[in-house]
This record gives C-alpha cells, sequence and structure tokens, in this order.
C-alpha cells in the first residue's frame, strides 16, 4: 500500500497541475491534459486522443457542487487514467481531486454530502474509497474479493448496493483439475459469449451493512442463481435502485439462462425487501425489455423504461410508473413518439425529466405525471446526456458534431450555461466545418433529414470529394454525436464532404420510420442512401466522380450491400465490423433475439418470406457485381460480429481482383478502445480514402 499511498494524494490538486510521474523514483506515469500544437486549424487524429473526456457526474444534495470525471489518454503509453475533479455549481472553483495512474470514477455523494465515495483500482481490484470534497481524507471503504462494478449507499447510510460478478459456469480446472493448464472450455448451451467475453460469470447484487469501519454481512440477492443483474453487456447500477426509506432494492432482470436467453429480450423489475427477503416481479405481464427502475422521492412511484415486444431490442423505449400503493401502472410518455434515452425524478415527485432523440437532436424534455404533458426543454443543434437535477435547474453533458461533452446549467426556461472547458487549449486551435441539415426527398415520397458536414476551409468555387456515412445500430439516431473515431469534423478536415443520412431504420421520426427497417435490410433504407448520397452530388463543388462510402456494424454491412448495388456511384469502400455473410451471421451472433426481429427468422425456413428475402439479399452473394477497392476492418474480440466475415469479404475481393485492404485488431472488439490502434485505425482510414478519392494529390 505504500506505493498507492504516494500516488493517492491527501489533498486536492489545482486544476491541470497533475501530469508527468508521480512523486518517487520509478513510480508510475501519470496521464493528465497533454498540450498539443496543432497546424493548419485542422483536426488531427493526435488532437482527438489528446482530449479529456468527461464521465460520470453527481450534483451535491444541496445543489451547490458538481462532482465528475475526467479520462485522459496517453498514445505513447497507450492507456488512461481517470481522474475526479469538484466545482461549484457555477463553474467556479474548480479543483482536482485525485492524481494517480489508476481509474478514478462513479463519484457519488454520501453522508449528506459530507463526503464522495467512487471506485478506484489504486489497490490492485476495483473497491470503493472515499474522501472529503476537499480531496482529503482518502480512505478505501472496501475489500471485496473480486472487482466491485458499481455501488450506491442506501438513502439512510447504512447500506451499500454494490455489484459483482459470480461464477456461473465450472471451468475447465473444475473439471479436470490434473489439467490446470488447459486453457479450453466445453460449452453445453448457447450464450456461451458476449460481445466481447466468454460468459463464465454474471454480474450479482449484493447488499452490505456499512459503518465507518467498513462492510459486512454480505448478501447477494440472487444467491445460487445464474442471472444477470445488471444485464450485460452494457447494465451498471442504473438498473438497480433503493427505495427512499432504504427497506427495498429493485432490479433488473432477466430470468432466463442458455437457448431461452438467446432468443428472448423479457427482462424484468423485482423489488427485493430487505427484512423479508421476499421477491416480486412488478412487470411480469409485459414481454419485452422492462429495466431501470427509480423510486420517485416521496416513495409513493416506481418508474422505469419499458419495451413492449419480446426479441425486439430496439422496440419503442417507453416510460412507466407504478403507484405502490395500488398497483397502477401507467405508460406516461406515451405523447413522446420516440424513445426515452434517460430520466431522472423532480424533487416534487410530479415531474420527470428525461433525454430522447427527435430529428437528429437528443434534447431534455419534461413530463408533467398527472396530465402525462411534456414539453421540450431545451432546443438547439446538440445532444444532452447525463441531466442531473440541481434545484431550480439541470446539469448535463452536451455534445454536438463539432464539439465534445462538456457540462452545461440548463434552468427550466430552457437557457443552457456552460460551465467547463476542458478541451478549450485545443478548440481554439482547431476550425471546424459547418454543419447542415437538409430534408431530402426519398424515393416513396418522404423527407429525410440529412447532415451535410463541409470543409473547415470550404470554398464553393472547388470541388470536393464526398463520403457517405452509413449508420450503425441498425436502430441508433444519427443525432449530434461526437465520436473519438468516427469524427465527422476530423473526416471534414481531411477535405472531404460528408453526407450522414437519418435513412429508414431511426429513432426520432415516429415509429413508422424507425421499424421500417426490420425484415428488409435491403429494402427503403438502402433506397434512402442513394438518395442522400445523390443529391448533394448534384452540389457543384461536389466531385460526383470521387464519391466514397463509409460505416461500421449495420452501416458495415450497408457498404458489402452496396458494393453490389451502388451502380459505380463510388470509387471507394470501408466497411468496419460488417455483416458479410448472413446466413453465417445468424448463427454466429450470440443475441439470436436480434438476429431472429431482424432477419425474420432463420434461413432454412423456406416457408417464412421475410427471412427468405433476407438471406436472398445477403452481401456475399453479390460479389460477381463488386468492381470498386475495399478497406475492410474488423476486432477479434468483436463477438456480436465476428471477424470472420470481414476476412471473407478481403478474401472474396481479392479473389476477384478487386482491389482490398484488411486491418484486423486482434485486442479489440466492436469498437477500437486502445489509443495506438485507434491512431492506426484514423491513418488506415484516410490513406486509404486519399489513395482512391484524391489520385492526383498520391
Amino acid at each position: 500500500m505504500k506505493l498507492i499511498h504516494s500516488l493517492i494524494m491527501s489533498t486536492a490538486v489545482a486544476l491541470g497541475a497533475c501530469s508527468g510521474k508521480a512523486s518517487g523514483s520509478g513510480d508510475p506515469v501519470i496521464i493528465g491534459p497533454t498540450d498539443i500544437k496543432i497546424e493548419n486549424q485542422l483536426m488531427t487524429p493526435e488532437a482527438l486522443w489528446a482530449m479529456g473526456r468527461i464521465g460520470d457526474i453527481a450534483t451535491s444534495p444541496d445543489y451547490k457542487k458538481i462532482v465528475y470525471s475526467v479520462a485522459y489518454y496517453s498514445i505513447p503509453m497507450n492507456k488512461s487514467n481517470r481522474e475526479l475533479y469538484i466545482m461549484e455549481a457555477d463553474g467556479t472553483n474548480v479543483l482536482q481531486l485525485t492524481c494517480t495512474p489508476y481509474q478514478e470514477t462513479s463519484p457519488a455523494w454520501i453522508k449528506g454530502g459530507k463526503k464522495i465515495a467512487y471506485l478506484s483500482n489504486a489497490s490492485g481490484s476495483n473497491q470503493v474509497w472515499e474522501m472529503l470534497p476537499d480531496g482529503s481524507g482518502i480512505k478505501q471503504l472496501t475489500n471485496y474479493d473480486g472487482d466491485i462494478e458499481g455501488f450506491s449507499f442506501s438513502p439512510d447510510g447504512t447500506k451499500l448496493l454494490f455489484i459483482a460478478q459470480v461464477k456461473t459456469v465450472d471451468t475447465t480446472e473444475d473439471k479436470y483439475p490434473d489439467l490446470p493448464q488447459a486453457t479450453g472450455f466445453i460449452v453445453s448451451d448457447l450464450m456461451y459469449k458476449h460481445w466481447d467475453e466468454w460468459k463464465t460469470s454474471a454480474p450479482h447484487p449484493f447488499i452490505a451493512d456499512y459503518s465507518d469501519s467498513g462492510i459486512s454481512n454480505i448478501v447477494d440477492i440472487l444467491e445460487g442463481q445464474p442471472y444477470e443483474s445488471p444485464m450485460k453487456p452494457f447494465g451498471g447500477i442504473e438498473q438497480l435502485a433503493w427505495a427512499p426509506n432504504s427497506d427495498k432494492v429493485a432490479y433488473t432482470c432477466r430470468k432466463k439462462t442458455g437457448l431461452e436467453y438467446a432468443i428472448s429480450t423479457n427482462s424484468d423489475i423485482y423489488i427485493y425487501d430487505l427484512q423479508t427477503k421476499a421477491t416480486v416481479n412488478i412487470t411480469e405481464e409485459n414481454k419485452g425489455y422492462d429495466m431501470n427502475p427509480q423510486y420517485s422521492p416521496d416513495g409513493k412511484y416506481i418508474a422505469w423504461q419499458s419495451m413492449e415486444r419480446d426479441g425486439y431490442e430496439a422496440d419503442q423505449n417507453r416510460l412507466f410508473i407504478m403507484d405502490l400503493a395500488t398497483g397502477k401502472k401507467e405508460f406516461v410518455s406515451h405523447r413522446f413518439e420516440s424513445n426515452v434515452d434517460e430520466y431522472i425524478w423532480g424533487a416534487d415527485s410530479n415531474t420527470i425529466y428525461f433525454t430522447g432523440p427527435w430529428h437528429g437532436e437528443v434534447q431534455i424534455y419534461s413530463l408533467d405525471i398527472p396530465t402525462t404533458e411534456i414539453k421540450a426543454i431545451t432546443s438547439g443543434v446538440y445532444d444532452y446526456v447525463s441531466p442531473q437535477f440541481l434545484g431550480d435547474k439541470l446539469a448535463a453533458k452536451r455534445h454536438s458534431m463539432s464539439m465534445g461533452d462538456e457540462i452545461y446549467l440548463v434552468d427550466f426556461n430552457g437557457n443552457a450555461t456552460a460551465i467547463t472547458d476542458i478541451n478549450k487549449k485545443i478548440y481554439d486551435q482547431v476550425e471546424m466545418g459547418k454543419v447542415e441539415a437538409r430534408w431530402i426527398p426519398t424515393t416513396d415520397g418522404k423527407k429525410m433529414l440529412t447532415w451535410v458536414i463541409y470543409p473547415p476551409k470550404f470554398d464553393p468555387t472547388k470541388k470536393y470529394p464526398a463520403l457517405l456515412y452509413c449508420q450503425g445500430g441498425p436502430q441508433s439516431a444519427v443525432s449530434q454525436f461526437w465520436s473519438y473515431r468516427w469524427n465527422f469534423q476530423l473526416m471534414a478536415a481531411n477535405d472531404y464532404i460528408i453526407v450522414a443520412p437519418n435513412r429508414r431504420g431511426l429513432p426520432g421520426f415516429g415509429n413508422e420510420w424507425n421499424e421500417a427497417i426490420s425484415g428488409d435490410y435491403a429494402g427503403q433504407c438502402m433506397r434512402d442512401y442513394m438518395s442522400a448520397i445523390d443529391d448533394v452530388a448534384k452540389e457543384p463543388f461536389v466531385d460526383k466522380n470521387s464519391l466514397g462510402c463509409v460505416g461500421a456494424s449495420f452501416g458495415g454491412f450497408s457498404v458489402y450491400w452496396l458494393a453490389g448495388h451502388h451502380e459505380n456511384r463510388f470509387k471507394a469502400f470501408i466497411a468496419h465490423d460488417g455483416i458479410f455473410n448472413m446466413e453465417m451471421q445468424y448463427l454466429e451472433t450470440e443475441e439470436k433475439w436480434f438476429a431472429n426481429w431482424d432477419m425474420g427468422g432463420a434461413y432454412w425456413d423456406k416457408d417464412n418470406k421475410v427471412a427468405q428475402r433476407t438471406f436472398a439479399n445477403s452481401p456475399h452473394k453479390f460479389v460477381d457485381k463488386w468492381n470498386t477497392p475495399i478497406l475492410c476492418i474488423h476486432g477479434e474480440k468483436d463477438y456480436r460480429i465476428l471477424a470472420s466475415q470481414a476476412m471473407a469479404a478481403f478474401d472474396a475481393a481479392i479473389m476477384r481482383g478487386v482491389p482490398a485492404e484488411l486491418l484486423i485488431f486482434p485486442d479489440e472488439n466492436h469498437w477500437v478502445l486502445r489509443p495506438q490502434n485507434g491512431i492506426l485505425w484514423q491513418r488506415t482510414f484516410f490513406n486509404w480514402l486519399d489513395r482512391w478519392l484524391k489520385p492526383q494529390s498520391n
């Protein structure tokens, strides 16, 4: 512990003062804000990776302070660390609370705002720590045998709810103790993998007594059960909730395993009574997702997010509440024909604030419980996320296609004020390209919102190559997102015009628009792509002979499909983590509910017309029409869409005599998370596009 205490400081550090080596010879390097000089006012991959990234935010009980985390990355070290900061609620008096080479995350106010609890892996595993709001008095609160993945203290401060993994599958060593170095494991049912891991454990919720001396009397709510709570791969502490009087815990769980788990999204909200140990399912009648419960401050209601149909993971995400006295349940967000992404209760227990996508933006809305009236609070070409109640206003993160997350104060009239500017030194050196919204006519007589992003030093008298961006999901909004890989401003800085359509199958334009893609991957959504690029290519400043097409996940599928159907529109393709052979994808992917819903069923079901149409349009069946250079990118730890899909596509292109390149990451999943891999991705991406779309400059 000597090294740990030399790295975790006992007093607050002034903003930006923490960088370089920690005190003491041989101590690990601490990553902090990076000074970078940007030439020509153009965004670069290195500038993106030099940016601090705001994570969790938490407002104090008296609404006077905000604590938040920021991650910093080092390209030479190929790693990151995350630090905690605190400031007044108006953004003044910023102090850096931690300065370590570790990950400090998930800050939460405890003891009535007298202390801040957080997670840190400084002791070798992820544990709960605490400190005073000035950064002093750092103390490790838990010493659990394993990583704690999330936590929440009971409202009365006497209990700790935390998440930790429990082994659910016997290992080879359990079965054959004489083979301790054998690495294989035997599979006898489905869901043996998930996104980027082999499933040998499940997260469980634990409750422990808490005092200043630590935790004791630990109870596993799901003792002996093989289920997940929260649910993998993305669930966290938001899927669990304390009742205001600290006597109950609501939790999200899909109580299924194996094949039953693999084909169903039917999760429920369960309420566990700490005194009786009894558990009650309050959403049993609903057959789709039910998750993310929250009790109202007065304890009279419980709210949760709900999808109606089993097997449809992109169904409308609705907000429900239940009167705990009467058991009456109500779909309170019915006036909003889109998804409720995140939500929080107002202090009066009569109002809920939520975020949701509409027309390519994610705004904050208020929902009046008695009348179910919904009003938009914020507006503008932005996305808001992570709203927090702050008395007479809200705090939230805001980003756009031209700026990463910063924290904003939002009053209930919609006035927004930035209270952080952690990347100001970088933005001050960069000229951003114009982002324009266009409503483009589609082939079926509708209008489609398409974002067009121009090069920063745009000259309308010049001709520019253009890129059609194909969105993943498939039902993920093309809103005002900021990405550290698919970054539109970086693409534009490389002298490309970006065309990003909200094609059929995206939320924020009504349920009919969102659902038009299910069972019809090669239908109207592909015609929408063509409409978008054809419309923009008519502009005199677009070189229609230098059009590229890029995308990941469903966007990667779109690239592979368009490669066989584009009628010579494009001169270069890039597909990342895309589906090439849909028959293999149906069997290879782990979440069978997704394949069943989106593809319409199994390819061997010859009487299923929807499924047969889907598999007849698999991109691999149109390779004979491929004639355009293609770059295939994939991560070998991607268990959602296996890397064999990219390898097969690349092999097919080479065997067809089509110029092709393959970028494989043995240590990346469906994303690219390591700094040097991220830089390699960007360099390969632009080298490929420049080679085929800017031949005169090569």
